[in-house]
């Protein structure tokens, strides 16, 4: 990319990169999910930068996803499980509940009241419950 730049160490590299304006970030980020009309892609942590360069920023991710299909339309609806025991509550997974917990600072029972009220939705629950 750079001319010469095959011996070039980490901090010259970064040097020039500042130079010209390019900012590198580390992102301490635990998923991140990209949908696609099909299916979506799970990165489970993953490693990402973020790079800002000339107003635009641009995201890597490296890491191995996994693919999980889409219901019909492409739906952004949460995926939640219907449950037959509960009259056809929703099942929010344990998982769920144990990062709305650890993110919000809450018992676990207070985040899966959350994450009902909110029908499964993440961002959502940690938001009321903060």
């Amino acid at each position: 990319m750079f001319p010469g730049g095959g011996g070039m160490n980490d901090r010259k590299m970064q040097q020039m990169m500042k130079q010209m304006g390019i900012d590198m970030q580390d992102l301490d980020a635990e998923e991140v999910i990209i949908r696609t009309p099909d299916e979506e892609l799970v990165f489970t942590k993953p490693d990402v930068q973020r790079m800002d360069a000339q107003g635009q920023q641009t995201y890597t991710i490296v890491g191995e996803p996994d693919s999980r299909a889409r219901g019909e339309g492409g739906s952004d609806e949460p995926a939640i499980e219907e449950s037959e025991d509960d009259g056809g509550a929703a099942e929010i997974p344990d998982d769920d509940v144990e990062l709305v917990a650890t993110r919000a600072g809450v018992g676990e029972d207070e985040a899966r009241e959350a994450l009902e009220e909110t029908n499964g939705d993440l961002a959502a629950a940690i938001e009321r419950l903060e």
